[in-house]
């Protein structure tokens, strides 16, 4: 299980936040509703037991990027912010340039709470916006109505250096020009950073059980390829291009990380249900945290860590996650540091045969990408590829 090439791709810091205001009837994420307030204090105590027992476990490393995630981080005090920030210095170097991303949602936006996380050291955040239209918010269970988006665009543009926020496409009656006009309407709002998700329907959350039911119409094959392109064209003439499959930024404000994660490097995943990656002498392990909130903080409490798994990765499961993660990317793969986690080369007639059918294409020696009809099948070229 000897790793290869994982400093170069940085190494960060996840927190999850589990707690959100009102649950979406789409999210199948770790988030919990709590009907009384939540114990702040107990929970950053928690965080900081268990951000210790990482830093034990991967010494002393340089953090490029701090992501707070959730869940709703900003329903957290700024001074709970602060507190963890200052957790993740005290265990780790930080990068001169860290990035540090909180996540909010608009509902949870006050100016004065914003500058609040600025002075925590807050650098960047990440909007759910989901839609610019009121019939849509409600439709998605979103609290908050177009002009509460757009003001919370408005606050958090001018607090903080980096914004970005979040939109769903491909909603139930929507066409594709209407999501380009949409689109163009985000983008003047001066977000360097939008993440663009067509609407899937995850097993579980109650848009499952409308869809089934035949209550709830997605896009059939064809039209979701087509509010692909449409988000691809728009965004390009904008000056946004994708550098993901679902990712667009202006050049030099791509998520530093999330590129940890698809570039295959070291993270740390503390609270709820946070998952992790990281290499350890000469093993590459994959850590995941107990998803119940109030389980997870007393076996924190108890044992230090909310471990439920730990365990190493054997090469081909490095290999199938290395192409999994980078082929989403428009930076693609190097096939050398393929074969350094994998401990195999990929077999020269599967990537002729999917050169041949225009799934990937060589950007480089002894590198390829996926291309724009290769994102559509990325499942199936990341099994061939595999094989």
């Amino acid at each position: 299980m000897t790793v290869q090439g994982t400093s170069d791709a940085g190494f960060g810091i996840y927190i999850h936040w589990p707690f959100c205001a009102a649950k979406c009837p789409y999210c199948d994420f770790n988030s919990h509703v709590r009907h009384q307030p939540v114990d702040q204090e107990r929970f950053a105590a928690a965080f900081e037991r268990e951000l210790s027992y990482f830093a034990d476990l991967t010494g002393n490393k340089s953090v490029q990027s701090i992501f707070l995630g959730g869940g709703t981080p900003s329903l957290m005090d700024p001074a709970t912010v602060d507190r963890l920030l200052k957790a993740v210095s005290d265990r780790w170097s930080l990068d001169e340039n860290v990035e540090i991303t909180l996540e909010a949602n608009p509902t949870s936006v006050e100016a004065n709470r914003f500058k609040g996380y600025r002075a925590a050291g807050v650098n960047r955040v990440s909007l759910g916006v989901q839609s610019l239209h009121d019939t849509d918010l409600k439709l998605l269970g979103r609290l908050h109505d177009a002009a509460t988006a757009r003001s919370a665009i408005e606050i958090a543009r001018e607090t903080f250096p980096r914004l970005s926020f979040d939109l769903i496409y491909a909603r139930p009656g929507q066409t594709p020009s209407d999501w380009a006009l949409e689109l163009e309407q985000a983008i003047s709002l001066a977000a360097d950073h939008l993440s663009l998700y067509q609407l899937t329907i995850e097993e579980g959350t109650p848009f499952f059980a409308l869809h089934k039911a035949g209550k709830l119409k997605t896009p059939d094959p064809e039209l979701g390829a087509e509010f692909f392109e449409m988000t691809q064209e728009v965004t390009e003439q904008a000056g946004l291009p994708a550098y993901e499959v679902s990712n667009h930024a202006r050049p030099g404000a791509e998520c530093r990380h999330n590129l940890v994660y698809w570039r295959y490097g070291d993270y740390v995943g503390i609270g709820p249900g946070a998952h992790g990656r990281l290499t350890v002498g000469a093993n590459r392990m994959a850590t995941a945290t107990e998803r119940h909130p109030e389980t997870w903080l007393e076996n924190v409490e108890n044992l230090g860590q909310g471990l439920i798994e730990n365990a190493g990765l054997n090469e081909e499961e490095q290999g199938d996650e290395f192409l999994l993660m980078g082929l989403r990317l428009t930076e693609g793969i190097d096939l050398l540091r393929y074969r350094s986690f994998s401990h195999r080369s990929v077999d020269p007639r599967r990537i002729k045969a999917l050169l041949e059918h225009g799934m990937i294409e060589e950007i480089g020696e002894n590198r390829v990408r996926a291309t724009r009809e290769g994102f559509f099948v990325l499942d199936a070229v990341v099994a061939d590829l595999a094989a």
